[in-house]
């Protein structure tokens, strides 16, 4: 069974192509179909009957899932969600319906035509990273400071991170900032840990629902040898109100390992891992399929947040951890840093924009070369080639390509100019050099 991943608090495209890189931690399911502006009344039941069965069949607490989907149809029975037409009023109402049952942060349901907004602050203003990390800086003092705002999969994740604290090797105290963490890959946070812990340590557990049973399978994850370790190094990590999800964990495995010193706000409180359900019409939802379950303390941090051990506002936090290491404090790690050794490259990966020209000529033919794509991924694309090819045959003409940067999760965004318009997609390839993921073309100017 493949586990369910934390959120990564970012934008989720449902359209007639796969979804953005970026708000995928594991493979996701968006409806076939572009948003309508309206539903009516058999669309508004489809969506119910659908969402219930997912709460009752998947969601990891099978009464709590029970009794949510008991109140939607008790509510839709009852006139409730009559005159909803506009899909944002429509899911935005079933959102609170469920989640006055499940009191839930990580279950939600939206609409391609109004997405839903992020869970926490995470996602504001979000700065570019590279597979999820900001940067790496030498600070005074022989402090070390990395900033990680997601935990993609770990193949990507891996090969940024060990060059990032590869270059941060020799620090007499080291500063991890997930002020801005949204979430991911409980894996890749196992491996983050790894860094900070001798290996073969326990990290945390995922426990999911298997799915239509009341019955639940475990995933333990444990650290690794690492090409460089802190295990011995001072360690303090920032927190924010907005640190959700995978980000917590984090937090929560360390201060659980009394490893380190936590430093900030009290986080956002999500600890289910969630799998992307679709319920037609340009509908989904975002179902919790697991708990995490910390091997020290047999609990999590749902509803409750990492508290920490010194709590301040989040914007002194990086002060208050330098002041703590006994380096000068600043409030801006631009301040602060003597040296950046690490930033989100500025060169494409080798391969990419070959592979994602010729996706998108066989996108406008009707002619994907399959044995370029993961089996995964070439499953979605036959599924969708009928829409792709109308969607890319009627751009024309791709004109040119330009290298953008790396996306969150590692991979490649382009801006590419076609006859009829300007996109923006990004791509991810797997060891092999196959498509793992494209985002949705998004317009530009």
């Amino acid at each position: 069974m493949r586990c369910p991943a934390f959120l990564m608090v970012l934008p989720l495209a449902l359209a007639a192509e796969p979804a953005p890189l970026a708000a995928q931690p594991t493979a996701t399911v968006a409806p076939a179909a572009a948003a309508p502006s309206r539903i009516d009344a058999r669309d508004r039941a489809e969506i119910i009957a659908k969402l219930g069965e997912a709460l009752r069949d998947r969601y990891v607490f099978p009464q709590v899932g029970a009794r949510a989907a008991a109140a939607i149809e008790r509510a839709s029975a009852a006139g409730a969600y009559d005159g909803l037409a506009d899909p944002g009023a429509f899911t935005s109402r079933l959102s609170l319906d469920v989640g006055a049952v499940a009191h839930d942060k990580h279950l939600k349901i939206w609409s391609a035509a109004s997405p839903p907004p992020p869970p926490s602050a995470a996602s504001n203003a979000l700065p570019r990273a590279e597979a999820g990390i900001v940067r790496a800086d030498r600070l005074s003092g022989g402090v070390g400071y990395i900033e990680v705002i997601a935990f993609p999969p770990q193949g990507s994740f891996k090969r940024v991170l060990d060059k990032a604290l590869s270059s941060l090797a020799g620090s007499r105290a080291l500063i991890v900032d997930v002020r801005r963490n949204g979430g991911g890959s409980p894996e890749s946070v196992a491996y983050l840990v790894s860094f900070l812990v001798a290996p073969g340590r326990p990290i945390n557990d995922i426990v999911s629902r298997v799915e239509k049973t009341g019955e639940f399978t475990r995933e333990s994850y444990r650290s690794v040898a690492t090409p460089v370790s802190f295990a011995r190094t001072p360690l303090y990590v920032l927190t924010s109100k907005g640190t959700f999800s995978g980000g917590e964990e984090f937090a929560y495995d360390i201060q659980a390992l009394g490893r380190g010193t936590i430093i900030g706000e009290v986080t956002g409180g999500g600890a289910n891992p969630v799998g992307f359900v679709d319920l037609g019409h340009a509908v989904a939802a975002m179902i919790p399929l697991g708990r995490a379950e910390n091997p020290v303390t047999r609990t999590n941090w749902e509803g409750r947040g990492v508290q920490p051990d010194l709590r301040v506002p989040a914007n002194q936090a990086l002060a208050a951890a330098l002041k703590r290491a006994g380096a000068k404090p600043a409030l801006e790690i631009a301040a602060a840093s003597r040296r950046q050794v690490f930033a989100p490259r500025s060169t494409a990966l080798p391969g990419t924009e070959l592979a994602l020209r010729k996706l998108i000529a066989g996108y406008a033919s009707g002619e994907p070369d399959y044995a370029a794509l993961t089996p995964e991924f070439a499953a979605m694309t036959r599924a969708r080639l009928g829409a792709l090819k109308a969607r890319f045959s009627a751009l024309g003409e791709l004109r040119s390509m330009t290298f953008r940067g790396p996306d969150m999760l590692g991979g490649d965004e382009y801006v590419l100019r076609f006859a009829n318009g300007n996109r923006m997609m990004a791509v991810l390839l797997d060891p092999a050099g196959k498509i793992l993921e494209v985002s949705s073309a998004m317009p530009l100017p």
